[in-house]
């Protein structure tokens, strides 16, 4: 990250993350209906999905809602922002957090049960998988004794041999983040899952539109955690996240929901095991 102005970084983030997520997502749905003996949509189907609900028509219950939606989208833009710029690791994890804050804001001022549940889980979900997420940013600040994003991304070595639990434990909760089965509490990620979408019930149109906007831009931030696991070597990390988002599709079509209970508890788990267990023998060694 040297080469790049932090500046010039961010303006990248905010244009190209769109069209990588689109096509992640695009592949995604490819492959999933390929698993389920499907030909699948087009590949820029998110695209054109995206765009029909900012053409639609506004429906909401309440006005708020459209507000803390855009709230929401703006923190998860800012959070990728200052991540591909290199910012503090702390300050991005904040911004990421209070982005989500938004979101269950947008779904709780709605009167629908089926979004205030959804919006309870989204809380469920937030408590679950920050602990992780806390864990891994001091695990690479051990390793890089830097808090600076630019700094863990300069590493010359594999921050992973060092962090291999902390490395699983950030991808068990990557499940939770892509809302994708077993641990997909708030939201349906496909329509043969359920008829109410939980938190996003109440939304429409170019509401709706800057939610999928968001959940695009936060895709491309989670994958860009992955990176920080490989330092520079960008090839290894590029092989990681193709084996990494294969395996996560296979688990998502191979799983049924389980209940929020055992997600938390098994995602604190995980946490307590392989992340806090992997830093405590780091500092010990």
């Amino acid at each position: 990250m040297n080469s790049f102005n932090p500046f010039l970084a961010a303006a990248l983030f905010i244009i190209l993350a769109p069209v990588v997520g689109i096509l992640i997502t695009g592949l995604d749905r490819i492959l999933t209906a390929r698993m389920q003996g499907r030909v699948g949509p087009p590949v820029l189907q998110p695209w054109y999905d995206i765009r029909k609900l900012f053409q639609k028509k506004q429906v909401a219950v309440w006005g708020a809602q459209s507000f803390f939606i855009f709230c929401y989208l703006i923190f998860i833009i800012f959070t990728g922002a200052l991540f591909f710029a290199g910012g503090d690791i702390l300050l991005v994890i904040f911004a990421f957090t209070l982005g989500h804050v938004f979101l269950v804001l947008g779904a709780y001022v709605s009167y629908s049960p089926y979004a205030h549940i959804g919006a309870e889980r989204e809380l469920i979900q937030l408590m679950a998988v920050e602990p992780m997420i806390i864990i891994a940013a001091i695990g690479l600040y051990q390793v890089n004794d830097s808090f600076l994003i630019g700094d863990m991304a300069n590493h010359p070595g594999l921050p992973i041999l060092l962090l291999p639990g902390v490395f699983l434990g950030f991808i068990y909760i990557l499940t939770f983040k892509l809302r994708k089965s077993p641990f997909d509490l708030a939201t349906s990620h496909h329509a043969h899952q359920e008829l109410v979408k939980g938190s996003t019930t109440e939304f429409s149109g170019w509401t709706l539109g800057m939610l999928e906007l968001a959940h695009i831009y936060e895709l491309v931030v989670m994958l860009g955690f992955i990176w920080l696991f490989f330092g520079d070597n960008l090839i290894l990390c590029g092989i990681a996240i193709v084996v990494i988002m294969v395996l996560e599709i296979l688990v998502d079509n191979c799983t049924s929901r389980v209940r929020w209970q055992d997600a938390m508890i098994s995602a604190w788990f995980v946490t307590l095991v392989a992340g806090a267990g992997n830093i405590f023998a780091l500092s010990i060694m």
